[in-house]
């Protein structure tokens, strides 16, 4: 009788370049694919607005695209380490595989679900699928990360170059009986009252499928002219591929290998590396959302707030042109130019005096590519104008 294989998906809603997926396949067993929606596990961060619309319609991508290869998607809504359990308990699996995550409570909820799932003789194993360098793996000679950019790029592309990606299944082989799944819908994820998405449909279509048209238009269109116009907001020259990466419809691997033979690629290697930074802080300081990494900003005398300062700046009513058209843009697409995304936060934090915390709480609501690092990570290189730094 066949023991099948758990694949457990998180920030990796893809089939190309999924190691977890390409173990369970390799393990020639039917296997089982698995989303949990986690909002109750200690520390886990629930999703902002924008993430959960963009959320939605990308398990919707996946579990059409996961059916067409065989298989179906599962999706448990609940504390994942029970959820995970029930489900191998449910089937019989044998083998449970995943892509690791890097926060605090994400990895705390790995460990102990591996180690108990050992403990009961089932094979448990993890990948590297969501960043090119892991965050253990890129160190200064002294301490735990990183702080400037220059040296942590510099060390990270002297190490061996990142692996080939995985090719793309041609079929799966699901489980004759699958365990039963939530409907998407009943996770109410779609704003409705009101339902503020208009602009978010008109710009994005997510899932895997658009996010490797994007990657192969940006490639082809948009790479040569990318660090000439990059800084520009008008040029329209960014990736648009954050989100992509964000979510995992899009490897950074399958990034990388793709762009890095092309002409002037150097410019944007850098913007992705960029992204990987953020992630080394987070490692040994899961708090990156609410606690200062330089301790002396403890001490700075924030005002009191002005709540009338912070809609405005919210709302786009500041009375600064590119600052308003940047929140403006956010609220209708849920993004926005990187160098406007620095103006917009600079403004809140020194010229408003705002706490950077109120502004990333907004970005976390409002972007579709907010995530557990370069959210928090990127506000908090923001304030460091206090104290002269600079990348």
């Amino acid at each position: 009788m066949s023991s099948p294989s758990l694949v457990w998906l998180r920030d990796d809603l893809r089939v190309a370049d999924n190691p977890a997926l390409r173990a369970a396949i390799d393990r020639d067993e039917p296997l089982v694919v698995l989303y949990v929606l986690d909002e109750e596990s200690d520390g886990i961060r629930p999703l902002g607005g924008a993430a959960r619309w963009w959320l939605h319609h990308s398990l919707a991508s996946l579990r059409d695209h996961i059916a067409d290869l065989g298989a179906q998607l599962v999706l448990r809504r609940g504390p994942a380490h029970d959820v995970v359990r029930g489900v191998v308990d449910d089937v019989g699996a044998s083998a449970v595989f995943w892509n690791r995550r890097y926060g605090g409570p994400e990895r705390e909820i790995d460990a102990d679900l591996k180690s108990s799932l050992g403990e009961d003789g089932i094979e448990v194993a993890s990948f590297a699928g969501s960043l090119l360098h892991e965050p253990w793996t890129v160190k200064p000679g002294s301490g735990t990360h990183f702080s400037v950019f220059t040296p942590f790029w510099r060390a990270a592309r002297a190490l061996p170059a990142p692996r080939a990606p995985l090719p793309a299944p041609r079929s799966l082989d699901g489980v004759g009986r699958p365990p039963a799944s939530d409907d998407l819908d009943d996770w109410q994820l779609l704003p409705t009252s009101p339902d503020w998405a208009g602009g978010l449909r008109d710009t994005w279509e997510p899932g895997e499928q658009a996010a490797r048209a994007r990657l192969r238009t940006f490639l082809r269109e948009d790479l040569g002219s990318y660090d000439r116009a990059r800084d520009e907001p008008s040029a329209g020259a960014t990736s648009q591929l954050s989100p992509r990466l964000r979510w995992g419809e899009l490897s950074p691997f399958t990034v990388w290998h793709e762009a890095v033979e092309t002409e002037g690629a150097a410019g944007f290697l850098s913007e992705l590396g960029w992204r990987e930074f953020a992630w080394h802080p987070l490692f040994p300081s899961p708090d990156l959302a609410t606690k200062n990494l330089r301790s002396e900003f403890d001490a700075f005398p924030w005002p009191r707030l002005r709540p009338s300062h912070l809609r405005a700046w919210e709302r786009g009513q500041t009375g600064i042109p590119l600052v308003d058209a940047g929140m403006r843009e956010l609220w209708h697409t849920g993004y926005m130019h990187n160098r406007v995304r620095m103006v917009a936060a600079s403004f809140l934090i020194k010229n408003l005096m705002i706490d950077w915390r109120r502004g990333e709480e907004w970005f976390w609501d409002t972007l579709v590519d907010a995530d557990g690092a370069n959210n928090p990570f990127n506000w908090q290189w923001s304030t460091r104008g206090y104290a002269g730094a600079c990348p």
